[in-house]
């Protein structure tokens, strides 16, 4: 099965998390409040792109909006494909920390400090 990449993982997270409001820009939005990094829009959409080219969302086209001057947002939702993605990218993260303790991150966190 396929590893996402981080940024993938986030986006489909976030349109997990904002469900019937997971558009672009709210998307966004959503990773820079959550990781406190700025993101540009093309770091959003490219893997947005992407992530429904290979199955994991499904969009839909929304109605012109007044306050947006009638341009269309674009929804997307998570597929069970991508549900089970995301899942088995839970399950593999977790395996991957397993085995670090608590003293272990702070030692790790230390190291740059040097």
């Amino acid at each position: 099965m396929k590893i996402l990449s981080k940024p993938e993982e986030l986006i489909l997270l976030a349109v997990y998390s904002l469900k019937d409001n997971a558009y672009g820009t709210a998307i966004r939005n959503h990773i820079i409040q959550k990781t406190g990094t700025d993101w540009t829009i093309g770091a959003v959409y490219v893997p947005l792109n992407r992530l429904a080219k290979e199955g994991f969302l499904n969009f839909s086209i929304g109605d012109p909006t007044p306050e947006r001057g009638g341009k269309r947002k674009k929804f997307y939702t998570l597929t069970p494909r991508g549900i089970k993605i995301l899942a088995y990218t839970k399950k593999v993260n977790d395996s991957m920390w397993a085995h670090l303790s608590s003293m272990d991150l702070e030692a790790l966190g230390n190291r740059g400090n040097s």
